[in-house]
């Protein structure tokens, strides 16, 4: 249905993820008319292919599980993540507000959380958390959505198993051990059955879980509050009035339409990853743009940064990172393009290492994947390509897969003929294969088995930190994420630069407003997720710090429209946390 040539509202929305998607959620709970535009045919952005954590310290789940901190823990684990003395503005009201946020989704929206009660922080030191500060949406039914369903964004295809998004936690373990245990075996025979049924009615999975179930969440609230969401709707400029922003102007179908809203606007276009031009300006390693490969939707190009420079906004070029990193490794697809698979988890795993064209080890490889790309730029002399090698035995790719490899049953000689799984049948012959020195990376793997059998690393301390061992195989001992390399074939795949999104937003305040070049706020403009600048300084102290605050500034975006202060909650009846 073409849109009139003018529609009017309280607030505009610009971008659908969880961030956009919660400041829409907000501003309608408190009375507000809202529109929410998104440039392409499917909802959710980033958000939809993100495994859905948010870390929110204190919260109320955790709190109903006994888990209170009442000491200034989450301070100065922040303070000592984002090196600074004091924490700013952003950051004490991200702390302060991030709880009251949960309570409110919890209380008023279908928004339901579980508590990653057991997820520690991903770096040991100073105020760290073993537990507690970590949030994930609630598995959700995608026939709840009614016909917005078609309209949802499916897990990302590369990633998922025909579709078919796996959680973390009891979910992966399932998957990971289905060949070892029958009632394991059993859970996984269910859930493939279901999926296939799915695919065949629905043509997409309907047990929705991670950042899916996350946006369906938020969709299916924002449907309950008659927020008006329109597809295939870029926004080419924003409109402003008196200096403050007053809505935009759409295309929609191929005609322009203008959506004024009294309010104000909420930029939530998911960042610059795709933006060649200021990915060229903002990170080093990637000197024309094309050296990086994010992980997010291609149509994350830098809209919303656009659009809040043309009201005066500036964008952070200070920043720790400009970057979310993360290792990816280059996917084949049918049509020629190709996907980007952000390697989160098997890096951890027994019987893996990672090692550059020289064949040695250049860092912890169970550490975070911001960490980890960190540590391959530095390790990468100037002039040589940011590369590395993602090596496992037979024992680990058959049973966590690497990458887009997937594990048993599913055979490698597909993976292989696509030209993304190298295999050899020793070391000597993998590393001919991928141009790895042969007689390093052989003295290397000698000395990583050396001290992997005794569960130690003496190099890089892989397995010594909570993270480490959280992200490694509980059921192996004594260290969960080392085992020597042992019985070949052997496995590789390349490991390239990359991210799961950007950093260099727009500046903001605490209340989410944007601000201009004196620092001011710019009436009527708002920014969130990754649209404003990180709150973490461009640093990565945890998982679900891009969603944990894009939720919490977007609850404070959608209030600060509505004239609220805070958000009333009733707290007649108690949380009830599940256990992840």
């Amino acid at each position: 249905m073409q849109c009139p040539d003018t529609l009017h509202c309280d607030v505009l929305v610009i971008g659908s993820g969880a961030s956009g998607l919660a400041a829409a959620v907000t501003a309608a709970h408190h009375g507000l008319k809202v529109i929410v535009v998104e440039k392409t045919s499917q909802l959710g952005g980033t958000s939809a292919w993100s495994g859905g954590w948010l870390w929110i310290p204190r919260n109320p789940l955790a709190v109903a599980e006994g888990n209170i901190e009442h000491d200034d823990a989450p301070e100065r684990y922040l303070r000592a993540q984002v090196h600074a003395d004091a924490l700013d503005e952003r950051q004490r009201s991200y702390l302060e507000r991030g709880p009251e946020m949960v309570e409110f989704f919890q209380r008023h929206t279908a928004v339901q959380f579980y508590s990653g009660s057991k997820m520690p922080d991903m770096h040991d030191g100073e105020g760290a958390g073993r537990g507690g500060r970590s949030l994930c949406a609630q598995p959700f039914d995608g026939h709840e959505l009614g016909a917005w369903i078609a309209k949802l964004r499916p897990p990302l295809d590369i990633v998922s198993l025909a579709g078919m998004g796996i959680a973390g936690g009891l979910d992966m373990a399932n998957f990971f051990n289905a060949s070892r245990s029958p009632r394991a075996a059993l859970y996984v025979a269910k859930r493939l059955l279901r999926h296939c049924r799915d695919l065949v009615l629905h043509r997409r999975g309907m047990q929705l879980v991670n950042g899916n179930a996350l946006v369906a969440r938020l969709l299916r609230s924002a449907l309950d509050l008659d927020v008006k969401l329109l597809t295939e709707a870029p926004a080419k400029r924003l409109l402003s009035q008196d200096g403050r922003g007053s809505g935009a102007q759409i295309e929609h179908f191929g005609s322009l339409t203008e959506i004024r809203a009294s309010r104000g606007v909420v930029l939530a276009c998911g960042g610059f990853p795709h933006d060649r031009q200021r990915l060229a300006e903002l990170m080093p390693h990637a000197p024309n743009g094309s050296e990086h490969r994010s992980a997010a939707p291609p149509s994350n190009t830098g809209d919303g940064l656009r659009l809040g420079e043309q009201l005066g906004a500036r964008v952070a070029d200070d920043l720790a990172q400009a970057g979310a990193w993360a290792p990816v490794s280059l996917v084949p697809r049918r049509d020629g393009s190709l996907g980007h698979f952000p390697h989160l988890l098997d890096r951890a795993k027994p019987g893996f290492i990672a090692v550059r064209r020289n064949g040695r080890r250049f860092c912890n490889e169970a550490d975070c994947y911001h960490d980890f790309m960190n540590a391959l730029f530095k390790a990468t002399p100037k002039g040589e390509a940011h590369e590395a090698w993602l090596l496992c035995d037979h024992q680990a790719q058959r049973r966590y897969g690497i990458g887009w490899a997937k594990p048993f049953p599913f055979p490698t000689a597909y993976y292989q003929r696509r030209g993304y799984l190298f295999k050899g049948r020793n070391l000597s012959e993998l590393a001919a294969r991928c141009g790895i020195d042969v007689a390093q990376l052989q003295a290397t793997v000698e000395r990583f088995n050396q001290h992997a059998a005794q569960g130690e690393d003496p190099d890089f301390q892989r397995g010594a930190s909570a993270y480490n061992r959280a992200q490694g195989e509980v059921l192996h001992g004594p260290n969960p994420s080392l085992r020597p390399l042992e019985r070949g074939p052997f496995y590789a795949v390349k490991l390239l630069p990359g991210s799961l999104g950007t950093f260099a937003g727009l500046r903001t305040d605490a209340a989410a407003r944007v601000l201009d070049g004196q620092d001011e706020p710019i009436g009527g403009l708002f920014a969130v997720g990754n649209d404003m600048a990180s709150v973490m300084a461009g640093h990565y102290p945890s998982g679900g710090i891009t969603l944990g605050p894009g939720m919490t500034f977007g609850y404070l975006a959608g209030l600060a429209l509505a004239g609220q202060a805070s958000s009333a909650v009733d707290a007649e009846q108690p949380l009830v946390a599940r256990q992840v």
